[in-house]
């Protein structure tokens, strides 16, 4: 098997712990789905929420979903002036037989602005 980065992102209309919490896990959900993933096939997931984002970290939101065993790491987005606002981007490493032009990267919400020739 190959290892395949997967992309996705999603964004906020609140910084509230409860919506970041329901927005990543919807994002993080739709990845699996798309991609026909197994928790056992993620190798990690790695998180960047924009400046504005502090109510809580997204890796809190996938423990939830059972990936507690899986490292996760969060961290800031540069703060580039004029860029989509609260804004959760993940990119996720996982064991794969997909092809990578086959892989399918989920961009939700607002986000599907950032990447429309990878949005679905």
């Amino acid at each position: 098997m190959t290892i395949r980065a997967i992309r996705g992102a999603t964004t906020l209309v609140a910084d509230e712990r409860d919506h970041l919490h329901e927005r990543t896990q919807e994002l993080i959900e739709a990845i699996v789905a798309a991609n026909n993933l197994d928790i056992d096939d993620v190798i990690s997931v790695f998180f960047t929420c924009t400046p504005d984002i502090v109510s809580d970290f997204p890796a809190a939101a996938a423990r939830e979903l059972g990936f507690g065993a899986v490292p996760l790491m969060c961290a800031q987005e540069m703060a580039v002036p004029g860029a989509l606002p609260k804004v959760v981007r993940v990119m996720m490493h996982a064991h794969l037989d997909t092809p990578r032009d086959e892989i399918s990267h989920v961009y939700l919400h607002e986000a599907a602005s950032l990447r429309r020739d990878l949005a679905q």
